[in-house]
């Protein structure tokens, strides 16, 4: 059986992606819930970054950049969204921030809706870090 990744750090954040949920619902933008998953992180004393900047290299060369939403307690990625459906392009993205930041989990949530849809999106490279 495959170990769980920060199974108690993603244990806190779930909890806070679904506060913020079932408080305001599914029908706002993302960046509503994004303040609110922010203030809900700072009530719970965890550590994180908002709408951080991961660069892209190759060949030692900056050739774009990412834009993260938020980068908790330096190792889980979250990703927010508000589309009717989350699509394998949403997928990828996670995968690309966590390749770009050498990092093991994100979790994709998507509010919009009745109730919170959420994956937890590996990233089988870092898992050998």
């Amino acid at each position: 059986m495959a170990k769980l990744v920060y199974p108690d750090l993603s244990y806190k954040i779930m909890g806070i992606l679904f506060e913020v949920h079932n408080r305001l619902g599914g029908n706002f933008e993302e960046k509503y819930y994004q303040r609110a998953v922010e203030k809900l992180l700072k009530l719970n004393n965890l550590k994180y970054d908002r709408e951080l900047l991961a660069n892209i290299s190759f060949e030692g060369d900056r050739i774009g950049n990412y834009y993260l939403d938020f980068l908790v307690e330096d190792k889980i990625i979250v990703e927010l969204k508000t589309v009717p459906k989350l699509l394998p392009i949403h997928f990828r993205q996670v995968r690309s921030y966590l390749k770009v930041k050498k990092l093991q989990l994100g979790i994709l949530a998507n509010f919009r809706g009745n109730g919170l849809i959420y994956k937890r999106v590996l990233n089988p490279v870092a898992l050998n870090y």
